[in-house]
């Protein structure tokens, strides 16, 4: 039976509908890891930049994962012509970020992660979505479902006025992923990697326990140099590590 192709089987995905259709193609769909890495690089962005130093990620009991940095916060005025918050732009609009404004320098001189999809695809294959922004004396939050507002982003706090960060809280839609853990060896070894990456700047990671949270933390104070001296453990190496 030949199936029909005509102009009616052009279907055409608006927002984020594309990645719940074909989640493959914008992350790896084994765990939830990666989605939460999108979250992770923006913070280490911000810290590449110079504007943070501690990054925080920790796994609630709950399942869902949470990402807190001191950066500038994300922006939460409108957008000069989309007329939308723009926190609410970054996690609901594909290629929507800062990280594609190279006039004037930009917001961003460097930066990972998958430029312009990275977080709206984590709140597209979310259940629920965190937001909560400590910028210009005020504190702000912006809640999600798949990828969806539920709640309008909403003052709800002061904070004092060299206060700032983004702490993201993001709880994953294992429809979307084979396994609905975590890899917590990946997420280790990305944390390490940003900490050694990223000289002078905290790194930790918290597993929410009910026997107790166990916490591990990374800080290399000069980058790669400290991280091999580390791994000397006092001994004197064969070569200068750096000359």
């Amino acid at each position: 039976m030949t199936q029909q192709y005509d102009e009616s089987s052009v279907r055409v995905l608006k927002g984020l509908e594309p990645v719940k259709e074909r989640p493959g193609m914008y992350t790896r769909t084994t765990d939830p890891t990666h989605i939460c890495q999108e979250v992770i690089d923006n913070a280490a962005d911000e810290a590449l930049g110079g504007y943070a130093r501690k990054i925080a990620v920790t796994v609630h009991q709950d399942g869902s994962l949470s990402v807190e940095d001191d950066g500038r916060g994300i922006p939460v005025g409108l957008h000069p012509t989309e007329n939308v918050p723009v926190v609410e732009l970054v996690f609901t609009r594909l290629h929507a970020g800062g990280k594609f404004n190279k006039k004037d320098g930009g917001a961003y001189a460097f930066s990972g992660g998958l430029h312009g999809v990275g977080v709206s695809v984590t709140n597209a294959l979310s259940t629920r979505l965190e937001v909560e922004v400590k910028r210009d004396g005020g504190v702000y939050r912006l809640v999600f479902s798949g990828g969806d507002v539920i709640e309008p982003l909403t003052q709800v706090g002061e904070c004092g006025p060299r206060t700032s960060g983004t702490r993201v809280r993001v709880w994953p839609d294992a429809r979307y992923f084979e396994s609905p853990r975590y890899s917590l060896p990946d997420l280790e070894r990305l944390l390490r990697a940003k900490a050694v990456l990223l000289p002078g700047v905290s790194v930790s990671l918290t597993l929410e326990k009910a026997s107790g949270d166990e916490v591990k933390s990374w800080h290399y104070p000069e980058g790669l140099k400290s991280y091999l001296a580390e791994l000397c453990n006092g001994d004197e190496p064969v070569a200068p590590l750096f000359a």
